[in-house]
């Protein structure tokens, strides 16, 4: 029996440091663009954000149980606006689905500002591959300021 528990947690420890799945090096490309979003913002740089959105983009954010929509670019203009704060936003657990040309990227999120969340909740991001580029085509996110409880 003790034989049985322990290769139990041999095997248990070993799968928790396996991914159930690896990422394919799509899957990676699509998860480098949204990352290339979120430095961009760190940085308050609209540029590098637009530099990864399909122009004519839009974005929903719903704040409050209410909507908020915008173009994409006029949203890196907002957060690329210089300010004091450090924010960062940063996503876990990623589901990723790709069919050929377009992708889609679902993940829960928390927004960091000096450190601390200010809010989370849910990313949506839908992306389309144009000429050879993965491209941001429409952002959408739940906030939620109940984070962790």
């Amino acid at each position: 029996m003790t034989r049985i528990w322990y290769a139990c947690a041999v095997l248990a420890a070993v799968s928790a440091l396996v991914p159930a799945v690896a990422a394919t090096p799509e899957e990676d490309a699509v998860l480098a663009t949204v990352q290339a979003m979120f430095d961009g913002m760190a940085a308050r740089d609209s540029a590098a954000i637009k530099a990864v959105l399909l122009p004519g983009g839009t974005m929903v954010l719903m704040r409050d149980g209410k909507p908020t929509q915008m173009m994409a670019e006029a949203f890196a203009d907002r957060v690329g606006r210089p300010g004091t704060t450090h924010n960062v936003e940063r996503i876990h657990d990623p589901l990723v689905r790709i069919d050929n040309d377009l992708a889609v990227v679902w993940a829960p999120f928390e927004y960091l500002i000096d450190g601390k969340v200010d809010h989370c909740g849910t990313d949506l991001f839908n992306l389309v591959k144009k000429d050879g580029k993965w491209l941001i085509a429409s952002v959408a996110d739940t906030g939620r300021k109940d984070c962790g409880k």
